[in-house]
């Protein structure tokens, strides 16, 4: 018998975007490119057993709200931008946690650099 509380992950790897976030001036107007990761906590025994879409999270549709997010509202920080994506992710109630990365690989820095990163975990309670 398996273990129905178990935790297993969908994640998606590198979904990208152009977005206007940033505070200085010329990352609002001229805009960058961005990406984000996001791995979904959640049971998918029943989608192993059942192999239908609608016993799982449609990742189809989470990576759609996520590029939405990328695009969307400007925002200062990708730290808040993280955010609004793990809120958009944790809208169903199957997901128990998610963790998504925003990479920020224009980062306007005074040094080289390949990317720059913000990490979040948010846990249902």
């Amino acid at each position: 018998m398996l273990d129905s509380q178990a935790i297993d992950r969908i994640t998606l790897t590198g979904i990208r975007a152009f977005g206007h976030h940033g505070v200085l001036p010329h990352e609002r107007i001229h805009g960058q490119q961005f990406s984000a990761d996001v791995t979904l906590f959640l049971d998918l025994a029943a989608a192993g057993a059942s192999d239908r879409l609608a016993d799982t999270v449609d990742y189809g549709a989470v990576a759609a709200a996520v590029a939405e997010e990328l695009t969307g509202p400007a925002l200062d920080t990708i730290e808040a931008l993280a955010h609004r994506i793990a809120d958009r992710c944790t809208t169903d109630e199957r997901v128990r946690a998610v963790e998504v990365t925003v990479h920020k690989p224009m980062a306007p820095v005074p040094v080289v650099l390949t990317d720059i990163s913000v990490t979040i975990t948010r846990r249902i309670k």
